[in-house]
This record gives structure tokens, sequence and C-alpha cells, in this order.
């Protein structure tokens, strides 16, 4: 079962769903994304698919290359990443990153929005995916 991990910086909500994902702090995944290149206040980070998947890859983890429209909670995969907050500024599209997990048949999100109450989301009506990247992780990590 994965860990909430809360973003430290405003923006930093890719970096934190990374560590989500590969179980480590805020600053151990912004260390290896600032590495990367990748950084918070870059507003690609929360407009472009790539940079989130660029870590995970880096960190092991397999990607789906495509991004599938929600259409239920009950249809997405087992571990995914969520767009939720989906809106339009200008030209460009941006979200919110999240991580969704099934475990033992019990759906949740966690969401590393440092306002929320509670970090472990189970309010699904309350949130409005627009897609999901698939993740799989290696056997032993489940």
């Amino acid at each position: 079962m994965l860990q909430p991990v809360i973003q430290q910086e405003s923006t930093g909500c890719g970096i934190a769903s990374a560590a989500v994902l590969l179980g480590c702090s805020y600053p151990q995944m912004k260390a290896v994304a600032n590495a990367m290149g990748i950084y918070a206040d870059d507003k690609a980070l929360w407009s472009d698919t790539q940079y989130v998947r660029r870590l995970l890859e880096n960190g092991g983890l397999q990607v789906s290359a495509t991004e599938e429209p929600f259409v239920s909670w009950q249809a997405l995969p087992d571990l995914a990443l969520l767009a939720i907050k989906y809106h339009w500024e200008g030209e460009r599209p941006f979200w919110h990153w999240v991580v969704f997990e099934r475990f033992a048949g019990a759906m949740r999100v966690l969401d590393s929005a440092s306002y929320l109450p509670a970090n472990v989301r189970t309010d699904f009506e309350a949130m409005t995916p627009r897609w999901s990247i698939a993740v799989n992780r290696p056997e032993a990590a489940s």
C-alpha cells in the first residue's frame, strides 16, 4: 500500500505523485527531478505528461504511453496517475496530479495538496478526473 507524500511547493504535485509511486520523500524526488532538468515552477510539469513519465521511468516503473479518458472509478487500472482539476489557461491545459490505487479491493486517491485535511481520499464524487495513465510496478513493490 502506498503512502501519501505532501508537495512542498504549490506547483509540486507531479513531483509528489512520482515520490508516492517510487516510495521516496518529496525532497528526494525533487533532487532527482532537478538533476533531470525538471522543476516544480515549470508550468510544463502540470501541462505535459512527459516530465512525470520520465521521472517514473527513471525510477524503474513502466508507464502507459497513452492517457486513457476517465470512464469510471471501477474501470481504472489498479495503479494510475490521474489528472484532476483539469482546466485551460489560455491555449494550454493544466491539471493537478494525483495517484489512484486499488489495494485489497479498496479504492483510494493519494492527493499531495498541502491544504487538504487528509491526503488519502475516498470522496470520489468530489473529484472529476479527466484521464489516467496506467502505472505498472514490479510485483515485489505491490
